[in-house]
C-alpha cells in the first residue's frame, strides 16, 4: 500500500496545501487513482470542507469509499462533470446576489405559430398529416415525480386518469401511442410497420415502481422492446454563495442531493445513445410530454402535423393564456446585438420585461380576450436531426437557474441548501437564430388539464382560475369528450356546476372511450351517425375499435366492449338508473387515496353492459 506522501504527489499539490487538508492527507492510501483525481478536483474547486470531519485511516473507511462512489456518480452524470457544475453555480449565485436580470438587453415580441380550432377543416388537415407522420415519431414521457404534492403516495403515472374505467395515466399514454402506430401504418398502406419507440425518464423515486407497473400489466399491450427507461440522477446541493457543496444532514460522508429538473431529459437521451439509435431506424420527430395531462393526446396528431407541414425544428404545444395568468408565455426575444430566440418566459418575468421595453401596460389581453403570448404547457416536438446536432455541441446541457432562499437582505446565507435547476422547455436558449422554432395553440379544453395540486391547495385557487387537481383533471376528460361528441352531431345535455373538495367544477355526462375508438376527430365523426342524445346523468364507456353510435337515446349507464374484429352498431333507447356521483371527503382515510383526492366516487346502481368477444357484425338495439 502506498504512503500518504506518494498519494499527495499524485495529487500534484505541494506540502503546504497538503497541510491545509490534513484529514484527506491521512486517508489518501485508501483511494484508487481515479478517486485521487476526484479528490484533487474537489480540493481545487474549493471543497476541502467536505473532509474536515474525516477520522484517521482505519475508521469509517467503507463510508469514505462510498463518499467517492457518490462523487463519481455526480461527476459522470453531469455534462462537463462536477467542476463544471460548481463553476456554473458560482456564476449563477453571483448573478442572483446582485439581482442580475437574465433578459437584460432583450425585447419580447410574439413569435410565429399556428392557432388551431378543434374540429374545423384546417385542424383536420393537420391531424391527418400528423397521423401519417406518426410512424416517424418517438415519444418521451417525463415521469420523475411522485404524487406526494397531490396527496397520493404512488407514482403519478399510476394514478387513474379517470375513475369510470380506472385506466391509469401510463396505460392511457401507451394505448394512444399504439393507436397512433396502427393508424399511421394503415394510412400509409401498411408500408411501414415500425413500432413507435417510447422512452420514460424516471428518477430514484419512481424507477422501480414504474418498471413494476409496466411488468405487472404486461406493458399495457406494448412490446417491452419498445420501451426504454432512463433514470435521472440528482445533483449536489450548495450551502452558500461560494458554491460549497452541502453535506447530507443525515450522513456526514454523503453530499446532499436534490432533483435537477426535467431539463435533464436532453442530456439523458443524448448520453444514453438513444437518439442516435432512433435516428438509425428512421425516427424524425421526438415528442416530449409530462406525466399527468389527461387531454394531451387529443392535441398531439394535429401538433405533429403542424411540425411536419411547417418544418419546425422545435414546436411548443401551447394553450391560450390570459394576461398575467400564472403560466409561462411563449415569446420571441431579440437582443440589442441582433441574436434572437423563441422560448418560454415565466409569467412573473414577462410582464416586467414588456413594461421595460416600450409596453407601459405590460402583458395585456388583445382583441381575442387572451394575451398574444400563448401559454407554455411543456409539451415539445423536436425534429430529431437538428436536435441531435445541437446536443452534440452541448452534451444536452440546458441553461440552468438557481433559486436560493436567503435568510435576509444581505443575501449571504441561505435558509436551506439550494441547487442548480434546469427546465426541458429552455432547450431553445442555445439555438442559433436560424433555428425554426414555432408553436401550436389549441384550446385548453382539448389540450391541457394537468393533475398537480392536492385538494387543500386547489381549494385556495382564486375563483375562475384552473384548479389543476385530480378533481378538475377527471372532469376535464368528460367535458372534452362530451364537447367532441357535440361537434360530431350528438345532443349532449348541458353540464351543471357542483363542488367537490372545495372546488366548483362543471359536471358533464361521464363519456370515455379507448384511444383506438376515437384517436382523431375524423375517427369520432365516422362512428357517429343519425340523431343521438346523451342525458346529464349518463355514463358512456366505449372499449372497442369498431363501435358505431347511431340514433341512440342514452339516459343511464352503457358500457360496450368489443373484439378488434367485431363491428357493433349501437342504437335505440337505453334507460336505467345509471351511476350516481357520491361526494367523498378527502380527509376520510377509509376511502382509497385516488378517490379521496377527487372528492367523489361512482355508485354503480344500474347499467347496460355488453361484450363482443368474437369477430363479426353485431347490433345492440335497446
Amino acid at each position: 500500500m502506498e504512503s500518504a506522501t506518494e498519494g499527495i504527489s499524485k495529487l500534484g499539490i505541494n506540502g503546504d496545501f497538503a497541510s491545509s487538508v490534513p484529514n484527506l492527507h491521512k486517508n489518501l492510501s485508501l483511494l484508487s487513482p481515479d478517486q485521487i483525481e476526484l479528490a484533487k478536483m474537489l480540493v481545487e474547486m474549493g471543497q476541502s470542507h467536505l473532509f474536515s470531519h474525516w477520522p484517521e485511516s482505519g475508521v469509517d473507511d467503507g463510508e469514505k469509499k462510498a463518499f467517492f462512489d457518490q462523487v463519481a456518480r455526480l461527476n459522470s452524470s453531469y455534462p462537463g462533470g462536477l467542476a463544471s457544475y460548481i463553476k456554473t453555480a458560482r456564476g449563477l449565485l453571483a448573478d442572483s446576489k446582485t439581482g442580475k436580470n437574465p433578459f437584460d438587453g432583450f425585447t419580447p415580441s410574439v413569435p410565429t405559430g399556428e392557432n388551431l380550432s378543434y374540429g374545423d377543416e384546417t385542424f383536420m388537415k393537420f391531424e391527418e398529416a400528423g397521423v401519417k407522420e406518426a410512424q416517424n415519431a418517438a415519444f418521451v414521457l417525463v415521469a420523475g415525480g411522485l404524487g406526494e404534492r397531490l396527496g397520493y403516495n404512488g407514482i403519478k403515472v399510476a394514478l387513474p386518469r379517470e375513475t369510470t374505467t380506472g385506466a391509469c395515466f401510463l396505460q392511457h399514454y401507451i394505448e394512444n401511442v399504439l393507436a397512433l402506430q396502427e393508424a399511421s401504418c394503415k394510412v400509409t398502406g401498411g408500408q411501414s410497420k415500425r413500432d413507435i419507440p417510447f422512452a420514460i425518464m424516471t428518477s430514484d423515486d419512481t424507477h422501480a415502481r414504474t418498471m413494476q407497473l409496466l411488468e405487472s400489466n404486461s406493458y399495457f399491450g406494448m412490446k417491452p422492446a419498445q420501451i426504454k427507461l432512463l433514470k435521472q440522477e440528482k445533483v449536489a446541493c450548495l450551502e452558500d454563495n461560494d458554491a460549497r457543496l452541502a453535506l447530507d444532514p443525515q450522513n456526514k460522508f454523503r453530499i446532499q442531493t436534490k432533483p435537477h429538473g426535467h431539463g435533464d431529459v436532453h442530456a439523458l437521451l443524448y448520453s444514453s445513445g438513444v437518439l442516435e439509435e432512433w435516428q438509425r431506424v428512421g425516427v424524425r420527430w421526438v415528442l416530449f410530454f409530462q406525466d399527468t395531462n389527461g387531454l394531451l393526446f387529443k392535441a398531439i396528431p394535429a401538433s405533429l402535423g403542424v411540425s411536419a407541414t411547417k418544418g419546425y425544428h422545435v414546436n411548443s404545444l401551447s394553450v391560450p393564456r390570459k394576461a398575467k395568468e400564472a403560466i409561462g408565455g411563449i415569446a420571441k426575444l431579440t437582443h440589442t446585438d441582433g441574436r434572437s430566440m423563441v422560448i418560454n418566459v415565466e409569467y412573473n418575468q414577462l410582464d416586467p420585461l414588456l413594461r421595460a421595453t416600450g409596453n407601459p401596460d405590460g402583458d395585456v389581453n388583445c382583441e381575442t380576450g387572451y394575451s398574444p403570448f400563448p401559454g407554455n404547457i411543456n409539451q415539445l416536438i423536436m425534429e430529431l436531426g437538428p436536435y441531435l446536432e445541437e446536443l452534440k455541441k452541448t452534451g444536452g446541457a440546458i441553461k440552468e437557474f438557481v433559486n436560493p432562499k436567503y435568510k435576509d437582505a444581505s443575501k449571504t446565507a441561505f435558509k436551506s441548501s439550494t441547487r442548480l435547476e434546469c427546465m426541458m422547455q429552455d432547450y431553445p436558449k442555445t439555438l442559433p437564430s436560424s433555428a425554426r422554432v414555432g408553436f401550436t395553440v389549441m384550446d385548453a379544453w382539448v389540450a391541457y388539464a394537468p393533475v398537480k395540486n392536492n385538494p387543500e391547495d386547489a381549494a385556495k385557487v382564486p375563483k375562475g382560475n384552473p384548479y389543476h387537481s385530480a378533481t378538475s383533471g377527471e372532469m376535464a376528460v368528460y367535458r372534452a369528450n362530451s364537447l367532441i361528441l357535440r361537434k360530431a352531431g350528438v345532443q349532449v345535455e348541458d353540464p351543471v356546476k357542483q363542488e367537490f373538495n372545495g372546488q366548483e367544477v362543471e359536471v358533464w355526462p361521464r363519456v370515455v372511450w379507448k384511444p383506438k375508438w376515437g384517436l382523431t376527430y375524423a375517427d369520432v365523426k365516422k362512428k357517429v351517425a343519425g340523431s343521438s342524445s346523451i342525458s346529464l346523468k349518463s355514463t358512456l364507456a366505449l372499449k372497442g375499435r369498431n363501435i358505431f353510435i347511431e340514433n341512440i337515446s342514452l339516459d343511464g349507464a352503457l358500457v360496450v366492449e368489443s373484439h378488434d374484429e367485431a363491428e357493433v352498431k349501437v342504437g335505440g333507447s337505453v334507460k336505467n338508473k345509471g351511476w350516481a356521483i357520491e361526494k367523498v371527503d378527502y380527509k376520510d382515510t377509509s376511502v382509497p387515496e385516488e378517490l379521496r383526492i377527487r372528492g367523489f366516487r361512482f355508485q354503480q346502481a344500474e347499467q347496460l353492459e355488453k361484450q363482443y368477444t368474437e369477430p363479426g357484425k353485431f347490433e345492440l338495439k335497446a
